[in-house]
């Protein structure tokens, strides 16, 4: 594999990488960090003297796209960190995302500019209005060629529809609609519409002592408009059909996988919260991510999961000191390769994990500056639990739990990844010659 790094200076909190998305082509690539600002990423086109390289991504069009603000009603403050970036599916020569803070959701319209209009009748060069006395012939404005610019300009937002925090935002297939989701509601909105969305999903207790789960992640099947899967903290995952009904407070199916008494102890609740959760390509399959494992489930058999991946088994006797330190509650994201053969999730120690579904094989990369210079191999990394630590394996103990990768992103057709690790984004594709 070979690294492109993106390095966005000194770690300060507000360069934190909180997503990742590739958009539908793979050409394009957006994160979105704690200062509220995204930053899209182009892929360069092949040069023709080097046609078998592959093109770099390289800094497209940075914008802000939240500000921090302030609920006087309620006296909090809501930050601008982006949880979520979603791109839709490109109608014409500009490009459209969906970005979210806690609160409120933003379409985004980024555009190319290489031409200006000049030979105004009522404006000269400088955009000041003539005197019309001094009009005294009529010209025909020209378009001139200038330098390329990028723009990106709010076209909708979407405020004033959660009481909660927004977990994540999901596209429908149906392209018309897309569907916001918080602790407790999902909304439904159209894309043209800002003052008007409807609730699909309330989990709301009339009592909130009451309360005992909440909505962790929600996702629109890849190509039926009509279908949504929705996480909670305990573990399940509702599958949803609206032709049922308006309000889909009533699951079509419910997969859950039962708790094995014998593993039974105080952070059992917490470990099965499932972070997030993902449609396949193909929509046969859901995969899903909880603390210490990935589950593959097939839609058409609730009973349990088809394929279960550890992703850091070694970590369960440390559940007592992750607890104390908050890790327990980081949440993890998982990502499907183009073709649904391989998952990758991220661990601590800038590690991130793959499974290989056809051939059983998993491996742990590495996503640091120290180890990964331009065109290097990653290594495969190995973590020692106990007993005698060989020369290229990693103690458990000596594990950084600062360091950890939340976000990745999945080029759709080809085997480029992106992985954010605090305030870098690194970059990496199957070996080339």
């Amino acid at each position: 594999m070979h690294l492109l790094e993106e390095d966005q200076g000194r770690c300060v909190k507000a360069d934190i990488i909180s997503t990742v998305e590739f958009n539908s082509t793979g050409e394009l690539l957006a994160t979105g960090d704690k200062g509220g600002r995204v930053v899209v990423f182009q892929r360069e086109q092949e040069s023709k003297n080097q046609p078998h390289r592959r093109g770099e991504y390289n800094v497209y069009s940075t914008f802000q796209s939240h500000e921090p603000e302030f609920d006087y009603l309620k006296s909090l403050e809501i930050e601008e960190k982006i949880n979520k970036i979603r791109w839709l599916p490109q109608q014409n020569a500009a490009y459209f995302l969906l970005s979210t803070n806690d609160k409120t959701v933003k379409l985004w319209k980024i555009s190319e500019r290489d031409k200006r209009p000049e030979g105004y009748n009522l404006k000269d060069e400088e955009g000041r209005i003539r005197d019309p006395t001094t009009i005294t012939s009529l010209r025909v404005p020209v378009l001139r060629p200038m330098d390329l610019m990028v723009e990106a300009t709010p076209r909708r937002i979407f405020s004033n529809a959660h009481t909660y925090h927004i977990n994540s935002i999901s596209v429908n297939s149906d392209h018309e609609t897309y569907m916001s989701t918080d602790d407790l509601r999902i909304n439904l909105w159209n894309l043209e519409i800002t003052n008007r969305s409807f609730n699909i999903v309330d989990i709301k207790p009339a009592n909130m002592e009451e309360l005992t789960e909440v909505i962790t992640a929600a996702e629109f099947h890849p190509n039926q408009c009509n279908t949504f899967v929705y996480s909670s903290s305990k573990g399940s995952i509702r599958l949803c059909d609206m032709r049922t009904s308006a309000l889909c407070d009533n699951h079509s199916k419910l997969f859950e996988e039962p708790e094995d008494p014998s593993n039974r102890s105080f952070f059992s609740e917490i470990i099965s919260s499932i972070s997030d959760v993902k449609f396949s390509h193909s929509g046969r399959y859901l995969m899903t991510r909880d603390y210490l494992t990935v589950k593959v489930w097939d839609i058409n058999m609730e009973s349990k999961p088809l394929e279960t991946y550890q992703v850091h088994d070694y970590l369960r006797s440390k559940l007592c000191s992750l607890y104390e330190n908050d890790c327990i509650f980081d949440k993890f994201e998982c990502v499907w390769n183009g073709t649904d053969s391989v998952l990758m999730t991220g661990s601590y120690n800038n590690f991130f994990r793959m499974f290989d579904r056809n051939t059983k094989r998993d491996v742990t990369l590495e996503a640091s500056r120290e180890n990964s210079k331009p065109r290097a191999i990653l290594k495969p990394r190995k973590v020692c639990v106990g007993g005698k630590r060989r020369k290229d394996e990693i103690s458990v103990d000596s594990l950084d739990f600062s360091k950890k990768i939340l976000h990745t992103a999945w080029h759709p057709n080809e085997n480029i990844i992106a992985v954010a690790a605090t305030n870098n984004l690194y970059i990496f594709q199957d070996k080339v010659n």
